[in-house]
């Protein structure tokens, strides 16, 4: 495929394909940031990319970041022609932790959001952002795998508009998200809004870590979406719209831009935080 003439001057813009290292087959929804400049955007589902060149100083750094794939950063020069790259990135080889199998009974266990009421708001996104929800074991139990995740998407919107569940572990600065521990590109659609969507995740074998995990939803780019986005502050959302929650006196949700990273929600309504309304079923151990 050839990158489509765009209304950019060569030297205006940053665009080009993230591939495989190895295969080099196109990598979706890779998040591709200028450091400095503190904005981003994310590729298609052909690979294909593109942002405008750095304005706030003549050099930069392009910061790679895909799942299940290597870090890897670019130097960018103000005034070059970036306009056709092709940028290889790594696997990145997991290390399966070890899972220990104890003989006992278990059933289903429910976490996070309880309600079917949502409460009153949207959370909307832009491609690359997303809304990841604090998934807490408050009551010590023994966890075993993550059987199910889901989220309560509103009728308004375009609520059959594609997404990606991202799952990680606690480990980040003030416990926040960070590592993958979803290292698939699961892409879902629900069939409608108004409701709860669930997705079946036992087939990824996902161990729940003790303290619990985060869920997000990701918004993506789609089609031919991708050559009318604009990807920088003053883009307006569009696609799936998650609901919001206040069943909680803490705040559990954290939201991520791309060139800027994790930040915490602290919005609250009454002594209730606001929280992404999103839940999990896990194995517990009886």
């Amino acid at each position: 495929m050839l990158l489509p003439a765009l209304a950019f001057a060569q030297n205006d813009r940053i665009a080009g394909r993230i591939v495989d290292a190895k295969t080099k087959e196109p990598i979706a929804f890779a998040s591709v940031n200028l450091k400095e400049e503190q904005t981003g955007a994310l590729s298609n589902e052909y690979g294909f990319f593109q942002l405008p060149m750095p304005q706030k100083g003549p050099l930069d750094s392009l910061i790679i970041m895909a799942l299940g794939f290597e870090r890897k950063a670019i130097l960018v020069k103000r005034g070059t022609n970036m306009d056709e790259l092709i940028i290889e990135v790594p696997k990145r080889n997991i290390v399966l932790q070890n899972v220990t199998v104890t003989a006992g009974k278990m059933k289903a266990l429910e976490l996070g959001s309880r309600s079917n009421t949502p409460g009153s708001g949207m959370i909307q996104g832009q491609p690359g952002s997303q809304y990841a929800f604090w998934v807490k074991n408050e009551k010590g139990r023994k966890l075993g795998m993550i059987r199910s995740v889901s989220f309560y998407i509103s009728e308004s919107g375009f609520p059959r508009e594609p997404f990606r569940v991202r799952i990680y572990a606690p480990d980040g600065n003030y416990s926040s998200p960070n590592t993958d521990l979803l290292t698939d590109n699961v892409v879902v659609s629900a069939p409608g809004g108004g409701q709860w969507y669930t997705i079946d995740l036992t087939s990824y074998n996902i161990p729940a870590p003790e303290e619990g995990f985060y869920v997000a939803m990701e918004w993506i780019v789609s089609g031919d979406k991708f050559y009318t986005t604009n990807f920088m502050d003053s883009y307006t959302p569009y696609g799936q719209i998650l609901r919001p929650t206040f069943e909680f006196k803490e705040s559990r949700t954290w939201t991520y831009s791309m060139g800027r990273g994790w930040t915490l929600i602290t919005l609250a309504n009454n002594g209730m935080r606001y929280n992404a309304m999103i839940k999990a079923e896990v194995d517990m151990y009886k």
